[in-house]
């Protein structure tokens, strides 16, 4: 029995190490050839998940929790380029455009699903897939393109932060709507997203000063337990009180200024690009490709819908914060991948309508490829 443990123990870090391994080097090809190694990353997790070439026994819990990790550190990063009052202004100055992402957005899912005579909630499902864009893909896009400092920049996040938080009143609602709740249930648990979503930011604005005196010191192992700490507990808070735990690590980030942003950033962007890559590669693990052919016709054309009317997003965004024509562009592209979210709603719907999990992959893999695939070429 125990030499049979230490068989497996040793077969699953080999595995690991040959994944780890494998993609290193795919990160190495894209460097030298100067594209983004996040679709690369996906392909080789399908080829070695269910379904693929060369499935591996990879322990899953281990996986997925370097995977969440991995989002939680890119949003944190995005975090560290904002400020508490930069993030209320231009989530103030954003509200317009928010509105006209869900609405241009959200519309072909939902129509898309009834005209297959999918139910009303099994549509409004889809059309949370095609309306949220990937945060973690898109902050790994920005870091690896370094545009970071970029003019429209500001604009893309304050998008993306919209999302997110509008994404702790949407997945309550549906929550409770797939449970039946009646409307007084559904009312409460939107009532209280809301609530949670205002105090987080408010806490994230008053309570940088404090973080910004105590978490700095000479010690570096110091200042990396410290943010790497804070960065769970409060993305584990923000999850408790039904916020993603992205928005949490994302309010950590723009609390700290200062010395303590810059220390954090160095100190973390090596875990935050293993854990990364960690993450798209399990994303692709999860993914049965003999479940993608029957729907990749409908997954491509949503996909192709859809991404221009994200680029059309950024573009009108960046155009009303003054952001010259070129900048527009880059933004729009930025906003095109989809991924955790749409993958998350997808799996809410799972028991209504089967389809909607094959087609939600589909859909986000041809996304997620083509999305870094545009901001790069896109100058």
């Amino acid at each position: 029995m125990l030499a049979a443990e230490h068989h497996h123990e040793a077969r699953l870090f080999v595995e690991i190490g040959a994944s780890v391994i494998v993609l290193s080097i795919l990160a190495r090809f894209a460097s030298r050839w100067g594209f983004s190694a996040i679709p690369l990353y996906l392909l080789v997790g399908l080829a070695f998940g269910n379904g693929g070439v060369l499935p591996l026994d990879l322990s899953k819990n281990f996986i997925g929790t370097g995977a969440q990790i991995g989002v939680l550190l890119l949003l944190f990063m995005l975090g560290l380029e904002y400020n508490g009052e930069k993030l209320v202004r231009d989530l103030r100055s954003g509200l317009l455009a928010g509105g006209m992402d869900f609405l241009i957005n959200f519309t072909p899912g939902l129509v898309a699903g009834l005209l297959m005579r999918w139910s009303t909630l099994a549509s409004v499902l889809l059309g949370g897939v095609t309306w949220i864009s990937s945060s973690g893909v898109v902050a790994k896009v920005l870091s690896e393109l370094n545009r970071g400092g970029n003019s429209e920049t500001p604009t893309v996040l304050a998008i993306l932060v919209l999302e997110d938080l509008a994404m702790a009143i949407y997945l309550p609602f549906i929550g409770v709507s797939l449970a039946g709740g009646p409307p007084l249930e559904i009312l409460t648990s939107v009532t209280v997203a809301v609530i949670a979503v205002a105090l987080a930011l408010v806490l994230a604005v008053r309570v940088g000063r404090w973080m910004n005196s105590w978490a700095p010191h000479e010690s570096e192992e110091i200042v990396l337990l410290t943010t790497f700490g804070l960065v769970l507990f409060f993305a584990g808070v923000a999850a408790r009180f039904n916020i993603s735990a992205e928005i949490g690590a994302f309010l950590v980030g723009i609390a700290l200024s200062g010395q303590v942003a810059e220390e954090s950033h160095r100190l973390l962007s090596p875990l935050r690009d293993l854990f990364a890559a960690i993450f798209f590669f399990f994303f692709g693990l999860q993914i049965d490709p003999r479940t993608l052919l029957p729907v990749l016709p409908l997954a491509i054309f949503l996909g192709v819908a859809t991404a221009l009317t994200k680029v059309v997003t950024g573009y009108w965004s960046a155009k009303r914060a003054g952001i010259d024509r070129e900048g527009r562009i880059r933004a729009g592209a930025a906003l095109i991948a989809r991924g955790e979210f749409s993958i998350v709603i997808a799996g809410l719907g799972a028991g209504i309508e089967p389809r909607l999990g094959p087609l939600a992959a589909a859909y986000v893999l041809f996304l997620v490829i083509a999305g870094p695939l545009a901001a790069r070429f896109v100058k």
